[in-house]
């Protein structure tokens, strides 16, 4: 971003205020005026602290989602999703989520929700006095398809014989969200692929250029595409070897206006392939871990945006926590955005720039 060099960003996600997880709990108690007023309440909150931090970009922190990617199931026809947890004691992992059965053709008449979360964002923005003067960016994030396959189980009778052919089928709704969300106003989507990141190892990293290639053709150029390569973030756990190399250089035909890759809570292993990243695009660089409950102090940040500023020039990185922060409680992702926006502010004023 020439006109923002050092641009301080978000993933998606951010966590709920407590009293959110409490009515998320009882929502049979709540009608449905007062479920719209708790999710403009929490989008509130989440804008607010953002905002208050100092952020270039922001988003809803996906408040009004159950998780990054399951409530777009519940805007899904052809499932079934009565199926349950095959584990559901002992120490978290994936497999304490359950997958849903195919039982009839994919589609997604009502969209997948992603465009009815952005208005709302617009409309909490607007009324928020600070955004007057910090005029940050509005980002929507969305899950791609072959993230959003994952908890799918395919059905060979219907012609979903495996993941690949769910993710074939749930494109063209991805495709169609992103093309509402362009129409509705929304200058900056997030496409996150955590599953191609995780994945790549075994499988052809080229089959997922392709399709995330395809997802967004009809939308790039006309609105900013980011997408978020990450290992896996569910309880704070990873699900895949946290390894950027089987992704690349494959990964850097993705048509993409920025790539963020998880660095903090790998120790910035790797980190000589955001240069590869920022001659093709934009490179965000996971600078906070968010599996962590050690608070980056703003000399922490400053030092690490420094490492970063000798493999990649300032207008093209971007600084962001390393993945969503739905995981980590909100005392600490508020210390940790407040202190990653000082952080780079140093970094800034040290090298004479803007901002």
């Amino acid at each position: 971003m020439k006109d923002c060099p050092l641009r301080t960003s978000v993933i998606g996600s951010y966590p709920f205020p407590g009293w959110l997880e409490l009515a998320a709990q009882n929502l049979d108690r709540f009608g449905p005026d007062d479920l719209a007023e708790l999710q403009d309440d929490a989008v509130i909150c989440a804008v607010h602290d953002q905002l208050a931090a100092g952020l270039d970009v922001i988003t809803d922190g996906e408040q009004t989602r159950l998780d990054f990617n399951l409530s777009f199931y519940g805007y899904l026809e052809g499932i079934d999703l009565e199926s349950a947890p095959p584990r559901r004691f002992g120490p978290p992992a994936h497999d304490q989520r359950g997958r849903h059965r195919v039982v009839s053709e994919l589609r997604a008449p009502r969209g997948l929700g992603a465009v009815e979360e952005f208005k709302r964002l617009q409309r909490v923005a607007a009324s928020d006095a600070q955004r007057a003067t910090v005029g940050a960016t509005l980002k929507a994030s969305v899950p791609g398809p072959y993230t959003l396959s994952g908890r799918l189980l395919p059905n060979a009778g219907l012609g979903y014989p495996d993941r690949w052919a769910l993710t074939e089928a749930l494109l063209p709704l991805v495709r169609k969200e992103l093309e509402d969300l362009v129409a509705a106003g929304c200058a900056e989507i997030s496409v996150d692929e955590p599953s191609m990141s995780c994945y790549a190892y075994r499988e052809e990293p080229r089959r997922f250029v392709d399709i995330f290639n395809r997802t967004v053709e009809t939308v790039a150029g006309r609105t900013r595409v980011c997408t978020h390569l990450c290992f896996g973030n569910y309880k704070a756990r990873a699900v895949g070897p946290r390894q950027l190399a089987p992704m690349f250089p494959a990964f850097l035909d993705f048509k993409c206006d920025e790539m963020h890759v998880e660095m903090a809570s790998r120790e910035f292993a790797e980190l000589e392939l955001i240069g590869e990243i920022a001659k093709r695009c934009d490179a965000a660089v996971g600078i906070v871990d968010v599996k962590s409950y050690y608070v980056e102090t703003p000399e922490d940040i400053a030092r690490r945006v420094k490492r970063c500023l000798e493999f990649a020039p300032a207008d093209r990185l971007v600084v962001a926590p390393d993945c969503g922060l739905s995981q980590t409680a909100r005392w600490a992702a508020k210390r940790k955005l407040t202190n990653l926006v000082a952080g780079v502010k140093q970094v800034r004023q040290e090298l004479g720039l803007a901002g």
